[in-house]
Formats: structure tokens, sequence, C-alpha cells
């Protein structure tokens, strides 16, 4: 890097630290939905009481899950270096991509556990 460019980074150190506070942020999310994955998909796996169709939605559920988190820190690796070069540049634009992203996917893994959860309570009622 030019020394131009180590001085320009310098002068927003406090803006370049919470960007990578955020990024972490952002990592920290994605281990715990491809940790959710692997719950969903261990849950009804585990088990050979429940039904073909407990298992599919299981595996859409915990596959869907970690897609999500790779999803999640591919998105969050080019947010960060998009958000560097605009700190560095002095312009600013939030990330909304991102997050109606991981909304709807996480809205559509939360309905697919819903269904987990209805199927293994009607296959075996408390």
């Amino acid at each position: 890097m030019t020394p131009q460019g180590n001085e320009s980074e310098s002068k927003y150190t406090q803006q370049h630290l919470a960007n990578e506070r955020t990024y972490l942020a952002w990592i920290r999310t994605a281990v715990a939905l491809v940790g959710l994955g692997f719950l969903a998909a261990g849950l009804v796996f585990g088990d050979n009481r429940y039904s073909g169709v407990g298992h599919m939605v299981a595996a859409i559920a915990g596959i869907s899950a970690v897609l999500l988190g790779g999803g999640v820190v591919a998105g969050a690796t080019w947010d960060y270096l998009r958000k560097r070069e605009g700190i560095n540049k002095e312009q600013f634009r939030s990330s909304s991509m991102l997050i109606r992203l991981v909304f709807f996917s996480l809205t559509a893994i939360e309905l697919l556990l819903i269904v987990l959860v209805v199927l293994m309570l009607y296959r075996n009622p408390f």
C-alpha cells in the first residue's frame, strides 16, 4: 500500500475499527446459523421414529441454514470491503441487501423449523 493510502486509513481509524467489529458480528451470526443447521438436521436424523416428511423438512432446514451461513460470510466480506473503500473515499452507503437476504432466509428457515416441530408433536404427542 502507498504511504498516502496508509495516511488515508489512519485518518479514519475509528470508522475502520467499527467496520471490523460489524464484520466480526456478521461472522458470529454466520457461525450461529451453521450451528442451527446442524441442530435442525440432528434433531430428526438421530431418531428413526419420525416420518420421511420430517426427515425431509429437517434436511431442507439444516442445509438451508448452512448455506445461509456461507452466504452471510460471503456477503459480510463483500460489505466489509465495500465499506472500507467508502470510508477512505469519505462516502458511505448502508447495506440493505445483506439485511434483506438474512431476514427473508431466516423467515423461511423458521417456517421450516415450525413445520418440523409440528410434525414431531403430531407423531409423538405428549
